[in-house]
């Protein structure tokens, strides 16, 4: 580490920073850093520190067992903790709250980690178990999304959006009401629709499936009139544009559609989604840094004022179709 410090030009306790969080650290800072250890081939020997510190430079993740694997957060919280020195462990507990608070308290007796953050939730009786305990209750019995992640605001920001081209009737493609997303997605879409004073030709409850996505559009009436639609999810807005397709027709030229996670395939469609990118990764780092900064007794991070979700526009939005006849926000018919 000293030797890092030298090529570096910092002290040796900057250098111990960057290993612990080198996001704390000033980009100019940060770059000699980078450069001295890539250039000396520098590894942090955890034993050794293991040793001096009586700590296992271990952590450990406890979430429930469920369908829905929250892969982009935990390599997120995975990278974030490798970056620091230390090794994770994802636990992943079958049963409710108190297995899961009975399998943390085995691993704070255990000695094995430093560290434990919990991000399903617990039923912990006991206030103290000797190392620091973070809980981000992010998801539920089923790792569903909750809290920030499962927030439906843009559902409205999308809506204006396609508003001010001039879209007047529309459709949602629900995604399964048995999550918290799918319900704050259609709650927000129908409030928005009756304060902008515009039309829904109906909300389909899908399954968050590519087939309810077809579903719901061929489901409609030749004469509905839509010409855009809100899904709940990006594979739902796949199925719109499979499904329109086999009605004959063109998106974006006579339906505008809108999907929701920026998943990869959806950039590559034809054409590709317009869509909600969800910043999962940084759940994943900032509930890391917060158990790190309870590890080593300094002052918890600032709450990230980040935007979990943001609007992407790409090709599958676009003005409805000049033939289209729709109902303004003042009542009145206009040609588009």
């Amino acid at each position: 580490m000293h030797e890092v410090a030298r090529l570096a030009g910092v002290s040796h306790t900057t250098v111990s920073r960057y290993l612990q969080d080198k996001n704390a650290l000033k980009p100019q800072t940060r770059i000699k850093v980078e450069y001295a250890v890539k250039a000396l081939d520098y590894r942090p020997n955890l034993v050794a520190r293991s040793m001096r510190t009586r700590r296992s430079n271990r952590l450990a993740i406890v979430l429930a067992t469920g369908p829905h694997f929250p892969g982009r957060q935990l390599a997120a919280a995975s990278e974030t903790a490798h970056q620091a020195g230390y090794q994770l462990e994802i636990v992943s507990v079958e049963g409710g709250p108190k297995a899961r608070a009975a399998r943390i308290e085995d691993l704070a007796r255990s000695g094995q980690v430093d560290g434990i953050l919990a991000i399903s939730s617990i039923d912990l009786k006991t206030k103290s178990l000797g190392i620091p305990l973070v809980q981000s209750e992010s998801y539920d019995e089923r790792l569903h999304v909750l809290g920030k992640l499962a927030g439906a605001a843009e559902i409205a920001e999308i809506i204006e959006y396609l508003c001010s081209l001039g879209h007047r009737r529309f459709l949602h493609v629900a995604g399964d009401q048995s999550f918290t997303s799918g319900r704050n997605r259609k709650r927000v879409y129908l409030e928005t629709i009756e304060r902008l004073g515009l039309e829904s030709v109906g909300v389909y409850d899908g399954d968050w499936s590519g087939q309810s996505g077809v579903d719901a559009i061929t489901a409609l009436p030749e004469d509905c009139g839509v010409t855009a639609v809100v899904a709940a999810c990006d594979l739902a807005a796949l199925g719109v544009m499979r499904g329109a397709r086999a009605r004959g027709w063109s998106v974006p030229r006579d339906l505008s559609v809108f999907g929701w996670d920026d998943d990869e395939y959806g950039r590559f469609a034809l054409p590709s989604l317009s869509t909600v990118a969800v910043d999962r990764e940084s759940q994943g780092r900032d509930a890391i840094h917060r158990l790190l900064a309870e590890i080593h007794c300094t002052p918890a991070p600032e709450p990230s004022t980040r935007t979990v979700n943001r609007l992407i526009h790409r090709e599958s939005t676009a003005p409805p179709p000049l033939s289209a006849d729709v109902t303004g926000a003042d009542g009145r018919s206009e040609a588009q």
